[in-house]
């Protein structure tokens, strides 16, 4: 039997089902114990300190009492101090991207997505350079800076060649003022000399979903293709760091198993990362299970109501306090404004899950790999966030300053990074207020930045901050970054 240690580099070890099911029973027996409730919570809360805000986060255990707790106004005290670690290390920034799918070609049997092999009506389909180009001039023309690429496991349709004359394309468009400046990549698990070649491109954060920790349910969910290899897939991690790449992002499918055990699963990825690597995960997503083209996600019968939903965030909150939190448009507007709430620092706008979406006047459905839920244009949704006293940014300079990895995690958790992601995301909001916001987006976004650059504790940077908004206003000047 597989003995954990969270220093190993074999999936069934840092990974380890007998640790994780010992987890489920502590919590279960632990989820009325006032007394380690209060303590837990206490130890989650950051601190202030000399050098900035600390927190300690919490362990995998620590963080499953907490879920399976029931007791309202601790639930309650749990969103509060998972505000309150969310506005001390990302302040109220919410960082702005959008996914691109580039093929959706397929050699998987996944059960739960559309794109899965036996699925013979679903139309595939493959962008040429030339669609690439199309689809990312539509994107920059709504605002964005931050593409997520993504793609099926298809060896002979979507080989590492392809994916890298895509970035290359990606990072070539440049069209009227708009640039994609950070390309983030979801694709399948491989190889220590195929992440290197990402890195080489200039990818920003590697991004794989576990889909689910549990390796039974894995391998009933994967039964053909290469990514029915479930410790090939979550060791894949290691290997992108092996390769070079510091920011990786993790994440699980909700929905697929019992969500506990899948939380348990994702902090202990988490915690794997830190002790080998020394940097835990850039980003966690929590995408949960959505209806598509031959997929009824009834069929899974793990779903979590938008409350345990919630709860999921906060608590990953306390646990990982210095990780970005994404949450897509799968989610509802409704769901989505709550998790901002408890602990989600980036979302996606205006997102369309179908290859070569974009550049659609209509919304396809035939090629969607989910059902968008918050289907609103992100000029609406750059608004909405304004409304609701958060920034939206468009920011990517701490990639382009070599700010990732262990570089990027060191000043976030001495709370030094908001003395430039503050003015960055102001000036990125000026940007897309002058050259794509409507009017009352426009007027919203300028009042806004007026306050904003109120707080910025540093003379020097408040006096250059708004310098360069007055720049990008009135000379056309772009891309100005601490």
């Amino acid at each position: 039997m597989a003995v954990y240690d969270p220093k190993s580099l074999k999936a069934e070890e840092f990974i380890n089902h007998e640790e994780i099911l010992a987890t489920l029973r502590y919590a279960e027996e632990n989820k009325c114990n006032e007394a380690l409730i209060d303590q837990l919570l206490e130890k989650a809360r950051p601190q202030k300190t000399e050098q900035g805000w600390h927190c300690e986060g919490l362990t995998h255990r620590e963080a499953s009492v907490l879920l399976a707790c029931e007791i309202p106004e601790k639930i309650e005290k749990m969103y509060q101090i998972a505000e309150e670690i969310k506005l001390a290390f990302y302040g109220n920034r919410i960082v702005m991207f959008a996914p691109l799918y580039l093929s959706n070609y397929c050699v998987n049997g996944c059960l739960y997505c559309p794109y899965h092999l036996k699925n013979k009506h679903i139309p595939r389909k493959k962008l040429t350079q030339e669609e690439v180009k199309a689809e990312v001039i539509a994107l920059q023309d709504m605002g964005h800076k931050r593409l997520a690429i993504e793609a099926g496991e298809d060896p002979k349709n979507n080989p590492i060649e392809y994916i890298l004359d895509c970035i290359k394309t990606i990072y070539s468009v440049q069209h009227k003022n708009g640039a994609i400046r950070r390309v983030n990549v979801n694709i399948a698990a491989t190889t220590v000399e195929n992440y290197r070649k990402l890195k080489d491109a200039g990818i920003g954060t590697y991004i794989l979903f576990q889909e689910t920790y549990h390796k039974e349910s894995y391998l009933h969910l994967h039964p053909t293709g290469p990514k029915h290899d479930y410790d090939y897939h979550t060791e894949a991690m290691d290997r992108a760091m092996e390769g070079g790449i510091d920011d990786v992002g993790l994440g699980v499918l909700f929905g697929l198993e019992l969500y506990a055990y899948e939380f348990a699963g994702l902090l202990m990825h988490a915690e794997h990362l830190e002790a080998v690597h020394g940097v835990g995960p850039h980003t966690i997503s929590v995408p949960r299970v959505k209806r598509a083209d031959d997929i009824d996600p009834d069929v899974f019968d793990n779903g979590i109501s938008d409350e345990m939903f919630t709860k999921i965030i906060a608590c990953i909150r306390l646990a990982v306090p210095y990780t970005g939190m994404i949450i897509s448009t799968r989610e509802s507007e409704a769901v989505r404004a709550k998790a901002l709430q408890v602990g989600i620092s980036q979302i996606s706008g205006a997102s369309r899950t179908s290859v070569g979406g974009y550049t659609e006047e209509d919304r396809p459905h035939d090629t969607e790999q989910f059902d968008v839920s918050d289907q609103r244009t992100l000029d609406e949704v750059v608004r909405w966030l304004m409304q609701m006293g958060f920034i939206p940014s468009f920011c990517t300079a701490c990639y382009r300053e070599g700010r990732t990895g262990d570089r990027f995690m060191s000043l976030c958790k001495n709370g030094q990074i908001q003395n430039c992601c503050h003015p960055n995301a102001l000036m990125t909001l000026t940007e897309f207020l002058v050259d794509y916001a409507s009017g009352d987006t426009r007027e919203t976004g300028y009042k806004l930045i007026e306050e904003e650059l109120k707080k910025i504790p540093k003379d020097k940077v408040r006096r250059l901050a708004t310098e360069h908004i007055a720049d990008i206003k009135n000379s056309n000047r772009r891309d100005f970054r601490f």
